[in-house]
């Protein structure tokens, strides 16, 4: 993404989260280190700083590591695009909104069984976003 046009990290995001139309979004913990990483092998390079902010534009070395792997490149943009089609057109926030909240029942679930007091508060937790969602 870099080597379409210089970004920074949070476009970078929001790049890939596009892209899979909001099934993924890394988070910075993931995609700085990984920025880090390239501009360390020399693949890419700070074009431009404002604070904290950093603009990366992509090396010639970035450019010939892409080239001389660009099937792997190509294969892991068709994953991308199959992800995007299988969402359909469902908005981004409402996608990631969805990742939310499996992801909020997935690691409450992980912690422990739940009381039925508990279960009984995400259950009408739950069918009060159902009846929300119905009304919209």
């Amino acid at each position: 993404m870099i080597a379409e046009k210089p970004r920074h990290g949070y476009e970078v995001i929001k790049s890939i989260e596009a892209r899979v139309n909001g099934a993924y979004s890394p988070s910075p913990g993931t995609i700085y280190p990984a920025l880090t990483l390239l501009e360390e092998q020399g693949y890419i390079k700070v074009e431009a700083s404002e604070g904290s902010r950093k603009l990366f534009a992509i090396t010639d070395e970035g450019t010939a590591y892409l080239a001389a792997n660009r099937a792997q490149v190509e294969q892991m943009l068709l994953r991308m695009d199959e992800v995007r089609v299988r969402r359909g057109d469902a908005p981004p926030p409402l996608v990631r909104a969805m990742e939310n909240l499996k992801l909020a029942l997935r690691l409450r679930l992980e912690r422990g069984p739940l009381s039925a007091a508990d279960a009984q508060a995400v259950a009408e937790a739950l069918d009060q976003a159902a009846g929300a969602v119905e009304r919209s």
